[in-house]
């Protein structure tokens, strides 16, 4: 604390004056004035102190200082203006006035100087004439003006020691194992249909160790099964399936399928193949690729995906010092856009994929298309995996004709389709509606001609304009991955040494410190945040939490848009805070009584919940049983989507009847 000075007055008080003289005159005896500001009269000290070095004029309205309306003034006559002047204004009142501004100066001094605040441009607000507030209330505004000036001064304490505490362009030196290795990398680069992936699955089962990271848990999954088919010297490969919600571990397991956000950075394997490198440019999941490639342990490390990720991948190889070899694959069957729309529905044909881009239009297609006589599979984001494999498995065997889907079609399954349709081009970005990207276009069309089952593929749009626009699309050429500013999330340990030099618990105080003030010296890597963390982090600011109970809950994989599925989470968060905890309750409504949408968010519960269950056990202890009821909640929905398919075509029969 820096020591008071004592008070030096600039002045001192005057005698009372005669009873004739003016109020004016007296006030001037005083160190006062009257001033008319707002309709009112009131009375004002004006003076100066020196507190040390700090010379401190004021000009202040004490707090019985208002005197009367102008109005009233007027009509009081000289006399009773001189009374109620000298009623509130004397030796005493103006001696107050000056103590007060001192012990008030003293302390605020005090404060700033201990803060390394410059008391000096918060003191001349006392000076200004201008100013109607009484002088308590100015002290007030002056002292808060001294807490924001102590606040900005600590934030931009902490922003320099959050700079100095992490450096993100050493964000590859934190992936000890793969530091060490002599790692190279493989990229297997091409539109789809182009072998790639099968390439690299190839390598990897052949491989003594091998680990497969994968975009989406259904291409965990398929390819968990895949590897687990493959036999050597008589044996089938040991292998695991590691998701964020589920996890097969086979004792001496060599092999692990896992999504890419699992990836264990710890365990060595031979090889490693990472799907899907173009993710690497994506706003929200791309800081999974980035920690993919600078982290996979494995000496060599396959990086699968389109073209667009060369500049990417030659980048982040050079920065690693990793040897890149490059293949740069073709199509291996033709894709040829159809020379008109589809147009109507009885132009739809076996073998057609048609695309929407919401649950509420792939399932108005599924009706209309089954009522036309075609049988229909069902594929969309909302459903689970499992129910996703089932409806594209009734494609593939041909018990469904058509499959219509979202451009979840696009990514992880491998359907016969040999022709995609489009039923619009513009799609939902969470905000407004707008054009697919060249890159998706690309990306669905190209499912089209599955090497093996059909010579080409085809794709068109349903209605002329949709035509016209996928025809521009598919010509247009895909803007590269940006061959820098590499997204990185942060990790518990970057919140704990933020917390560390700052001081600060807040969850989200310091995610905006991870973003916003540590050092990315050549923005090579760069730090990066999403838009739901945020969110939940303020809220879970709110609750008793330790600092890693809240990270964790801000990463629920659980949408905040969907009421029931965000009141689960925020339910969840509570019990936490209190440290009780959550069962899972029996379902309450029986399965035959709830629609389709209700199945599929207790679907997402359950699998949230098994989620949640392997990072917090003690207050999530039935994770089993939730994956068991994530299944079965899973075969619910497909049973429902089977027999609304039966329904409604049953229903177009009788109609073409």
């Amino acid at each position: 604390m820096t020591e008071q000075h004592p008070l030096e007055s600039a002045g001192t008080a005057g005698e009372s004056a005669p009873d004739d003289t003016a109020p004016s005159d007296y006030l001037a005896r005083h160190g006062a004035s009257l001033d008319k500001l707002e309709g009112r009269v009131m009375v004002r000290f004006s003076d100066e102190i020196q507190l040390g070095p700090y010379r401190i004029p004021y000009a202040l309205i004490p707090g019985d200082g208002v005197l009367a309306k102008t109005s009233k003034w007027r009509n009081l006559g000289p006399e009773k203006q001189l009374q109620l002047v000298r009623e509130r204004v004397g030796a005493e009142s103006a001696e107050a006035m000056r103590r007060s501004v001192a012990a008030f100066a003293g302390d605020l001094i005090s404060r700033a100087e201990d803060h390394g605040v410059d008391p000096a441009p918060l003191l001349a607000a006392l000076a200004n004439a201008e100013s109607v507030l009484p002088a308590p209330q100015v002290f007030d505004r002056v002292s808060d003006r001294l807490a924001h000036a102590v606040e900005r001064a600590q934030d931009a304490a902490n922003a320099a020691r959050t700079k100095q505490s992490i450096n993100l362009a050493e964000y590859p030196d934190s992936f000890e194992l793969a530091r060490r290795l002599p790692r190279r990398f493989i990229a297997l680069l091409g539109p789809t249909n182009s072998g790639k992936t099968h390439e690299a699955m190839e390598a990897l089962a052949a491989a003594p160790s091998g680990l497969y990271l994968a975009p989406l848990r259904l291409l965990a999954l398929e390819n968990y099964e895949r590897l687990a088919a493959v036999e050597k010297d008589g044996e089938p490969l040991r292998v695991s399936l590691v998701t964020g919600e589920e996890r097969r571990l086979m004792e001496g397991a060599t092999h692990v399928a896992s999504t890419v956000e699992m990836m264990d950075p710890g365990r060595r394997v031979s090889v490693a193949v990472i799907d899907e490198i173009q993710m690497l440019g994506d706003r929200e999941r791309g800081s999974a690729w980035t920690a993919a490639v600078c982290g996979a342990p494995a000496d060599v490390v396959y990086l699968v995906g389109a073209p667009e990720a060369r500049r990417a991948v030659e980048a982040l190889a050079r920065r690693l010092g990793c040897p890149l070899e490059l293949r740069v694959l073709s199509r291996k069957a033709p894709l040829t856009m159809e020379p008109s729309p589809v147009r109507k529905l009885r132009n739809l044909r076996r073998g057609d994929a048609v695309i929407a881009f919401s649950r509420r239009d792939v399932l108005m297609w599924r009706d209309l298309i089954t009522e036309s006589g075609h049988s229909v599979a069902t594929v969309y984001g909302n459903l689970s995996p499992e129910v996703r494999r089932a409806q594209a498995a009734r494609f593939r065997d041909r018990s469904a004709d058509i499959v219509v889907g979202t451009d979840a079609i696009a990514m992880g399954l491998n359907l016969p389709i040999e022709r995609v349709v489009l039923t619009t081009s513009v799609k939902y970005n969470g905000v407004e509606e707008e054009e697919l990207s060249p890159a998706l276009a690309k990306q669905i069309a190209g499912r089209a001609g599955r090497f093996g089952v059909h010579e080409e593929g085809f794709v068109a749009g349903y209605d002329d304009q949709t035509h016209h626009v996928l025809r521009s699309l598919l010509r247009e050429k895909v803007p590269p991955v940006p061959s820098q500013g590499f997204p990185v999330a942060p990790t518990m340990a970057h919140l704990n040494r933020i917390s560390s030099v700052t001081g600060e618990q807040s969850l989200a105080r310091l995610l905006k410190r991870f973003e916003h003030n540590i050092d990315t010296p050549d923005g090579f890597f760069i730090p990066r945040i999403t838009e739901d963390q945020a969110e939940r982090a303020l809220w879970l600011d709110t609750l008793p939490l330790t600092l890693e109970e809240k990270f964790t809950l801000s990463l629920v994989p659980i949408s905040s848009r969907i009421p029931v599925l965000q009141a689960g989470w925020e339910k969840w968060a509570r019990a936490v805070a209190r440290k009780h905890p959550s069962r899972l309750d029996q379902v309450s409504v029986p399965p035959y009584r709830q629609t389709l949408q209700d199945v599929e968010d207790s679907c997402k519960l359950y699998s949230a919940y098994a989620w949640l269950g392997y990072r917090m056990p003690e207050f999530f202890p039935d994770g089993e049983q939730a994956q068991h009821l994530a299944r079965e909640a899973s075969e619910h929905i497909d049973s429902i989507l089977r027999s609304q398919n039966a329904a409604t075509r049953k229903r177009g029969g009788r109609r073409a009847a």
